[in-house]
């Protein structure tokens, strides 16, 4: 299959584009510094400069495309969510996929499906009630913001494309994301839950996402909003737990909601407040999570030894 992916070089674009190239998939990857990206994804990537505003890139890349994955936007979590930090992230998201249907439309060929990013923000604030692909939106920020930018990719539909709407949870991996930024803490035996405690956390192992997006564009079945997140969902606390229990360090000093309010203002709700998604539609689609629970997600990602002193993570 020829996908054609933006976004590519993040951290979830750099698990995907492996995985993809690992399984004879042909891969293009817009991006704004192909050079510098062509060194990062490796010769069985191919890579192509785009600003992120010019529709002319995609009209001739998407020339002959099976499919095009958009994980395009500026990171959510870098710094606090001033109004102009939330305009730039508004537009980064809902402009690069704008301008991504536009292209689609002038395409005597077009690709046969889009896989665009969103996430579980979506669903907003929700307690402890268990969420599914099926599930209302919520309000807020975030929320508002994944429903205008899927309105946005649905408008791909129109086009004859089967469109999958990729709502992601915490994503964990060496490389990215927020797993590097906990370790120090535990490593340093000062690890512990952020308060309350009691917010769930819905991750996901970075080759298991990788895995539902390539799932996701073949299997013609799949269309819609798909939840990118492990079957096992947990509380902040027992989360925190499970990564010291990993790395042989206590999780025991909490960290105060107000220190992270101070610090990141509006921004501290990804942490302070969480979802408590199920992945409903890849398990009844029969997508094989290999890192079904945190614990072996933990340790493939850490490299802890298993009680047997083998190496724990393998497929299951």
């Amino acid at each position: 299959m020829k996908v054609v992916i933006a976004g590519g070089t993040g951290f979830i674009g750099r698990s995907l584009c492996r995985t993809l190239a690992q399984h004879n998939h042909q891969v293009t990857v817009l991006t704004r510094h192909p050079q510098q990206a062509g060194a990062r994804l490796g010769q069985a990537v191919t890579t192509i400069g785009w600003d992120g505003f010019s529709r002319g890139a995609w009209e001739r890349t998407l020339e002959g495309a099976d499919a095009v994955i958009n994980l395009a936007g500026e990171s959510i979590a870098d710094a606090r969510w001033t109004a102009d930090r939330k305009e730039a992230i508004r537009n980064s998201r809902i402009g690069s996929t704008r301008i991504l249907i536009h292209a689609i439309a002038t395409l005597s060929k077009r690709p046969r499906a889009l896989v665009n990013a969103s996430a579980i923000g979506y669903y907003g604030i929700s307690g402890d009630r268990p969420l599914t692909e099926d599930s209302p939106p919520g309000s807020g920020f975030l929320a508002d913001l994944c429903v205008a930018w899927e309105e946005e990719a649905v408008q791909a539909e129109a086009l004859g494309l089967r469109v999958v709407r990729l709502r992601t949870g915490m994503v964990l991996g060496e490389d990215g994301g927020a797993l590097p930024r906990m370790l120090p803490p535990f490593r340093m035996f000062l690890g512990g839950p952020i308060s309350p405690g009691s917010q769930w956390v819905s991750w996901i192992h970075h080759a298991d996402l990788a895995g539902i997006i390539e799932w996701a564009l073949v299997t013609e079945q799949v269309r819609g909003p798909v939840n990118g997140v492990a079957p096992e969902a947990l509380t902040m606390r027992e989360f925190c737990r499970t990564l010291g229990k990993v790395l042989s360090r206590p999780s025991w000093l909490p960290v105060p909601a107000f220190v992270l309010n101070l610090a990141l203002g509006e921004l501290a709700t990804l942490l302070t407040t969480g979802q408590r998604i199920e992945p409903a539609v890849a398990l009844r689609g029969g997508y094989k999570f290999r890192y079904p629970t945190l614990g072996a997600a933990l340790a493939e990602i850490l490299k802890a030894p298993s009680r047997t002193g083998h190496q724990v993570g393998a497929a299951v």
